[in-house]
């Protein structure tokens, strides 16, 4: 398949770019920067906001993996809200252009404050910029697809880890906190349970997910268990040898974080097992 992914230089487009190579697909990487992305894959660099023919100008791609998004830990920025309507409009064209299947990224704050499992079409009360833009893609969207016909993915993800440098999560900037030679990381609570999921095992999924068409809609990128956050952080610092403590209770708990919240991947799991 020929497979166009933006925000390919990112954490997770990076690593997905890999794996879609790694299982031969033809991949056409589409960012600002390329040093994170894998030199096999045909590299584009520009601004997927120009106006222009974006179906001819990515060589008619049989699938738009759409990655590309701005100041994601920061979730109050005015920028989602800002560029929404550049996001749909990029997706749009494309659509109208011809392509059949679009597969965009999600995120567990497109719940709000949820407690529980969260279904395909759990019901949806964003409490940040970034929830509440994320969500009106993922509504209009699907909607929009569904009178084109083109098959429409939402990969939702949850919580992400991984053990290299490269990323802004909070296990990312723990680690460089101790190769500074810091000894204790300002924290919350840590009682709050979420559904971990590591980079190389999530980039898998979403190759995986976007190579069919078969199963569609939202899909649960995850791994279907709740642990708390800071049962998963210690057990990184562990793991990764780190000389540094959670000082606990320094930062309060943000009001739009649920108590425990995890996927069901009944779907991604279907995939999975299709796949191999």
């Amino acid at each position: 398949m020929k497979i166009l992914v933006t925000g390919a230089n990112g954490y997770i487009g990076s690593k997905v770019v890999k794996e879609l190579l790694n299982m031969g697909h033809y991949v056409i990487a589409v960012d600002k920067n390329d040093n994170h992305i894998d030199k096999r894959a045909k590299v584009i660099l520009c601004d997927i906001f120009m106006d222009i023919d974006y179906y001819s100008f990515f060589e008619h791609p049989d699938v738009c993996l759409h990655l590309a998004w701005r100041n994601g830990f920061e979730h109050n920025s005015p920028t989602h809200m800002l560029d929404l309507s550049s996001h749909f409009a990029f997706l749009k064209k494309m659509i109208d252009s011809g392509i059949k299947q679009i597969a965009v990224m999600g995120t567990m704050h497109e719940l709000g404050y949820f407690e529980g499992k969260v279904e395909d079409v759990s019901y949806t009360n964003p409490l940040s910029l970034y929830g509440i833009s994320k969500d009106s893609l993922r509504r209009s969207l699907k909607l929009y697809c569904m009178d084109k016909t083109v098959v429409f993915q939402w990969l939702r993800a949850f919580y992400i880890y991984g053990n290299d440098d490269f990323g802004n999560s909070i296990f990312c900037k723990i680690k460089a906190a101790a190769q500074k030679g810091e000894r204790k990381f300002p924290f919350t609570s840590g009682k709050n349970k979420y559904d971990f999921i590591h980079i190389n095992e999530l980039s898998k999924k979403i190759a995986c997910a976007v190579s069919q068409s078969e199963i569609s809609g939202e899909i649960n990128v995850c791994s279907g268990n709740a642990i708390s956050l800071s049962e998963q952080i210690e057990s990184y610092i562990c793991k990764n040898n780190l000389s540094i403590k959670l000082d606990y209770g320094k930062f309060p708990d943000r009001p739009y974080d649920s108590p425990c919240i995890y996927g069901d991947c009944s779907k991604i799991d279907s995939i999975m097992k299709k796949h191999k």
